[in-house]
C-alpha cells in the first residue's frame, strides 16, 4: 500500500522553549497512514489528541518534527503553499453548530470552498453544492436554510459536506460523532464509511470512544499525555492490548451479554492526569499503573515490537 502520510518526530509546546511551564502537548509523535485507510488515535481528554491532528493541518505550527503528506514537508512550507495544500487536506470538527458560520445558508457555507479555490461559478456553482448534499444525505431544501435551522446531525452532515467540496485525500475527523445521539453517531460513522469506499479517502478519527473506533479504524494509536504508547491494527489491539493504559481503556468498553460483562474485570485508574507542564520522569503513565514498578520513574521506555504493526511503550514488556 501507498503511504500518505508520515509524521515524524512531531512536537507541539506550548511556552518558550526550555523554559518552566513549558506544555509539551505532543511529544514525539510519529506515525504513517497508507492512502485509503484509516488511523484511529484515542486517550482521554487532554492528552494531545485534537492537537496532533491540527499540527498535522498546520492550523498550530509544531515546535519541531516533519508531517510529510505525499512526500511533501507541511511544516516547511509558508502560507501561500499550505494554502494551495489544503485542497488535499480538510477536517471535520468536533461541534459542527460552532464551526459553520451562523450568517451563512447552507448553500453558502458549502459553496464558499468552491469560491476560495476557484473550482466553480454561478449556476455550475449551485449545482455542485446540491451534488454534495445529496452525497451526504441531506435533501436541497436545505440549501437556503441557516445552521441554527438544522439538528446535530443535519449540521454534522454539512460540515462534512464543505470538507468533501474540494475533493480532498485526507480528512482529519475530530470526534465528529461525540456531541451526537448514538442512532445519530451510527449514521454518520456509516456515512464516513460509505465516502472513503467511494471517493478513495484516507481519515485520520480522533475519538475516545473505544467501540466507535474499533468499527472505523483500520488501525489504532493509544496517546496517554502527548505520547503514543501503543499501536497496532484494530483487530490486534482489541484482542490483545499490551500496555497497561490501553488495557485500562478497553475495560471500560461495554460488552452487549450480561453474562459476559458480569464476569469482566473493571481496571480503575486512581489520581487524575497528571500536569502536562511538569510530567512525571520516566514513564509518563507510572503515577496511574497498577503495574508500575521503581524502574519505571528513571526509564523513558522505548518501543516494544510485539508482533507485525504491533508495539507499545511498557518496560514490563521486556520482561516477556
Amino acid at each position: 500500500m501507498t503511504v500518505l502520510l508520515e509524521v515524524e518526530d512531531l512536537d507541539v509546546h506550548f511556552g518558550r522553549p526550555g523554559a518552566p511551564g513549558t506544555v509539551k502537548a505532543v511529544d514525539s509523535v510519529a506515525f504513517t497512514v497508507e492512502k485509503g485507510k484509516t488511523l484511529g488515535l484515542v486517550g482521554e481528554s487532554g492528552c494531545g489528541k485534537s492537537t496532533t491532528g491540527y499540527a498535522i493541518l498546520q492550523l498550530v505550527r509544531a515546535t519541531s518534527g516533519r508531517v510529510l503528506f505525499d512526500g511533501a514537508d507541511l511544516c516547511q512550507m509558508n502560507m501561500r503553499e499550505l494554502r494551495l495544500m489544503r485542497r488535499k487536506l480538510q477536517i471535520i470538527f468536533q461541534d459542527a453548530h460552532a464551526s459553520l458560520n451562523p450568517r451563512l445558508p447552507i448553500g453558502d457555507l458549502v459553496g464558499e470552498a468552491l469560491d476560495i479555490h476557484g473550482l466553480c461559478r454561478g449556476r455550475a456553482r449551485a449545482a455542485r453544492v446540491r451534488e454534495l448534499l445529496d452525497m451526504v444525505g441531506l435533501s436541497g431544501h436545505l440549501f437556503e436554510r441557516y445552521p441554527h435551522e438544522l439538528s446535530g446531525g443535519q449540521a454534522q452532515r454539512v460540515a462534512i459536506c464543505r470538507a468533501l467540496a474540494v475533493e480532498p485525500e485526507l480528512i482529519i475527523c475530530d470526534e465528529p460523532v461525540s456531541a451526537l445521539d448514538v442512532s445519530i453517531q451510527a449514521q454518520i460513522v456509516n456515512l464516513l464509511q460509505d465516502l472513503q469506499e467511494r471517493l478513495g479517502l484516507t481519515y485520520i478519527f480522533i475519538s475516545h470512544d473505544l467501540s466507535v473506533m474499533r468499527h472505523i479504524s483500520d488501525q489504532v494509536a493509544v496517546m496517554y499525555l502527548g505520547k503514543i504508547v501503543e499501536m497496532a491494527g484494530k483487530e490486534e489491539i482489541y484482542a490483545a492490548p499490551a500496555h497497561p493504559y490501553t488495557r485500562s481503556l478497553m475495560s471500560a468498553v461495554p460488552v452487549p451479554d450480561p453474562d459476559v460483562e458480569a464476569q469482566r474485570q473493571r481496571i480503575i485508574l486512581k489520581g487524575d492526569l497528571p500536569n502536562p507542564a511538569n510530567p512525571p520522569s520516566g514513564c509518563r503513565f507510572r503515577t496511574r499503573c497498577p503495574a508500575a514498578i521503581e524502574e519505571c520513574a528513571a526509564v523513558d521506555p522505548p518501543q516494544y515490537p510485539l508482533a507485525h504493526g504491533h508495539w507499545a511503550k511498557c518496560i514490563r514488556l521486556k520482561e516477556g
